[in-house]
């Protein structure tokens, strides 16, 4: 159904409900020609038809509803009385505009019914100008009106005075005019309902109803499916069969009657926009996406405040002053576009301005200066991290909070609304480009699927709109495909490294030791991760519980929910584990081809020659290991190690870049593999520090043999070694 189609059965919905009221209204108002309150509650009905008419372009139902409306307006003022013969005729117009109705929804919802309305507009007019019925008696015959033109016979639209004329019954063969329900065979009903009689509205308590007792059904469904797998009854695991089908239906609809588009929440921005760009003196183009996209009532709600609050901040911090956009080389006015989508069983919606962006160095020394952080912290923190701190309580870099908005003062109220509905909010931005504010959100709360895992004899739920896929190591595979970086465990995954969390450790601080390893790919916003999980059960429709105010302030947890056997187990919070472990969203990833430019390479940082800093790229890197000192032998004047039932020749990277070795002895060595057409050598490192995906720009600074020249990563000058200047004098062995 297309946008007007839409809006034209919400017109007739709305208006048949609105007739059935006038009819009652017109008749006690006979009764009460005084009372005021039904003549402004009709007036008001018949001038909402009125004024929607004319935009639908409905002309004949307009011109009806303005006679009346004008006559209803002499009544409301005082100016006439209501009589008998105004009752007649007010009857009549709503009768005629219900054969429009009628009319609009039998012929199409993009055409105005042939239904003949002069007969009646003329008797309002009469009525209005204070001339009596031509027929006599003005309570007499009613005003015949044709329906349309197949009528054969002409229909009464309004109930005669008791002294009228019955109206006479049709010939048995042939069928009634405007009675096609009458005329249809049984089991037709549903086939011909119409748009009117196709909804229903219902109140908002009893579909919140209908949805605990849902969920109480589905916690009642996974305990009989449980009891019905451990019994050997068949006739019970067919019911239990039956019964969960029946209930995944259930569930399905009754969702469903709560899914609103999110174009209930767009229909308020552009006035919303409008009225901060005078207050603010800014010029804005406001783009809007994703009217169709629907989610649950109740997160709508939700949403309502933490978005406007967002679309204020673009406005008031984020779009600059014309004279300052003009002065930029930025058209005059700034754009502000708003876009929502599904992605991964969630909702994503989208906050863009063009404007000047957040400056993260700005952003660090107002943290610092306002005791925030402290100065040694902001040094190590990335951008994205430093970025992340005006959702800190009262931070802001405004010198004075203006009535609007300031970024940080009530952002972190954003972001507590927006994580307690089960979300997430994060903030991309580049200085003089613009700012995208990116919130994430399920579907639904109630009723969601789950993957089912074990740890330490607990159960946990996993959302699965954070499931990724499942991967099983055991052996050589879990040898080969787990190393460390910067003492931390990562996992090598089809091109991709990807930080390990055990879930045992995150929960307990102890790590569990197994001869295998089970790690459930997640994700959370873009961090992605490998969590290690002692067992994996199966996945589950779970129903939602809050979880009691005691763990509340646990970001580890999202929810809690009853399980088949009746026992709790707790729904994990993908995004406040990756916060408590501190991931960083950067994507190891070791997929870009040799040679490829430096600045759009994957880096391994390394520490060589006391302290100094020096990057390998990340294609290069094969393995990390770390040998015993003792193991290291020599063969002529290389030294080598035993590796794999092979001989693993070592260089060591300090000289061989110009710098002079760490002084000290070392009981253990770290040694990055580096393989190459079947040959590889283990370079002698002091330590890895981190692994980075960020633009660099290479500069001459420091060019020398093995090493290509400087360049700042991670706010450090780093130098960028020359792996071919370096592996090639040396002979790599098998």
């Amino acid at each position: 159904m297309n946008d007007d189609a839409e809006i034209i059965s919400e017109f007739l919905v709305e208006s048949h409900e609105n007739l059935d009221h006038l009819d009652r209204d017109l008749v006690e108002l006979e009764r009460s020609p005084g009372s005021r309150e039904l003549l402004s509650s009709v007036f008001r009905t018949i001038h909402t038809i009125k004024g929607t008419s004319g935009f639908l372009a409905f002309h004949r139902l307009e011109s009806l509803t303005h006679v009346g409306e004008n006559l209803l307006s002499r009544l409301r003022d005082g100016k006439m009385t209501m009589d008998a013969e105004v009752t007649h005729v007010l009857l009549s117009m709503v009768d005629t505009v219900r054969a429009l109705l009628e009319g609009v929804e039998r012929d199409g919802l993009d055409t105005d019914p042939a239904v003949e309305v002069d007969a009646v507009v003329a008797a309002l007019q009469r009525v209005l100008d204070g001339e009596s019925d031509p027929a006599g008696d003005p309570a007499g015959e009613p005003v015949p009106v044709p329906v349309a033109p197949v009528v054969e016979e002409p229909v009464v639209l309004c109930e005669p005075a008791p002294q009228a004329v019955p109206v006479p019954e049709p010939e048995p063969e042939e069928p009634a005019a405007r009675t096609p329900v009458a005329a249809e065979e049984p089991g037709d009903d549903t086939e011909k309902r119409g748009v009117v009689d196709s909804s229903v509205r219902v109140d908002i308590e009893l579909l919140d109803s209908l949805v605990q007792l849902v969920g109480e059904l589905v916690l009642t469904r996974n305990q009989i499916l449980q009891r019905a797998e451990a019994s050997d009854d068949i006739e019970l695991g067919r019911a239990a069969q039956r019964l969960d089908l029946v209930a995944s239906e259930l569930q399905e609809n009754v969702m469903r009657t709560r899914m609103q588009p999110m174009a209930q929440v767009w229909s308020k921005m552009p006035r919303i926009v409008r009225d901060l760009a005078h207050q603010l003196g800014r010029e804005v183009e406001l783009e809007m996406e994703g009217h169709d996209t629907e989610l649950d009532r109740s997160l709508l709600e939700a949403l309502k405040g933490p978005l406007a609050h967002l679309v204020r901040n673009a406005l008031d911090h984020g779009l600059e002053p014309r004279e300052v956009r003009v002065a930029a080389g930025k058209p005059q006015a700034g754009r502000l576009q708003l876009r929502a989508y599904h992605e991964s069983g969630q909702v994503v919606i989208e906050i863009t301005d063009d404007g000047a962006g957040i400056d993260p160095v700005k952003i660090g020394e107002a943290a610092v200066s306002r005791g925030v952080i402290t100065r040694e912290a902001y040094a190590g923190m990335e951008p994205r991290e430093v970025l992340d701190l005006i959702f800190r309580a009262g931070f802001s870099t405004a010198a004075a909070v203006t009535n609007v908005s300031g970024r940080g003062v009530g952002m972190d109220v954003v972001r507590t609304n927006i994580e307690r509905i089960g979300g997430s909010v994060d903030i991309l931005s580049t200085v003089g480009t613009g700012t995208t504010c990116r919130v994430r959100i399920p579907l639904t709360l109630a009723i969601i699927p789950a993957l089912v895992v074990a740890e330490s004899g607990e159960r946990y739920a996993i959302p699965q709109a954070n499931l990724v896929e499942l991967v099983r190591l055991e052996g050589q595979d879990l040898r080969d495909g787990v190393d460390t970086l910067a003492g931390a465990p990562v996992l090598r995954l089809r091109g991709r490294l990807l930080p390990l969390v055990s879930l045992g450790e995150t929960l307990t601080g102890t790590r569990p030791q197994t001869d295998a390893l089970t790690v459930v790919v997640v994700q959370a916003d873009d961090i992605r991760f490998g969590l290690c999980v002692g067992e994996v059960h199966d996945t589950q429709e779970i129903v939602v519980k809050p979880i009691g105010r005691q763990l509340k302030a646990l970001p580890l947890y999202a929810g809690a929910t009853i399980m088949g056997d009746g026992q709790v187990a707790l729904i994990l919070d993908v995004g406040g584990i990756a916060r408590v472990r501190a991931l960083t969203p950067t994507e190891l990833t070791d997929t870009v081809a040799v040679g490829a430019d430096v600045g759009s390479q994957a880096l391994l940082v390394l520490e060589v020659s006391n302290h100094r800093r020096a990057a390998l790229p990340l294609t290069a890197v094969s393995r990390l290991e770390e040998f015993d000192a003792s193991r290291i032998e020599r063969s002529g004047l290389a030294e080598v190690v035993q590796y794999r039932d092979g001989i693993l020749p070592l260089l060591r990277l300090a000289p061989a870049i110009g710098l002079p070795e760490t002084p000290g002895e070392r009981d253990q060595i770290s040694v990055v593999v580096h393989e190459e057409a079947g040959r590889r050598v283990g370079i002698v490192i002091d330590q890895v520090l981190d692994v980075v995906d960020e633009a660099i720009v290479a500069t001459e600074v420091g060019r020398r043999v093995g090493v290509l020249g400087s360049a700042v990563v991670q706010d450090r000058v780093t130098d960028l070694v020359d792996l071919d200047a370096v592996v090639r004098p040396r002979e790599l062995i098998s």
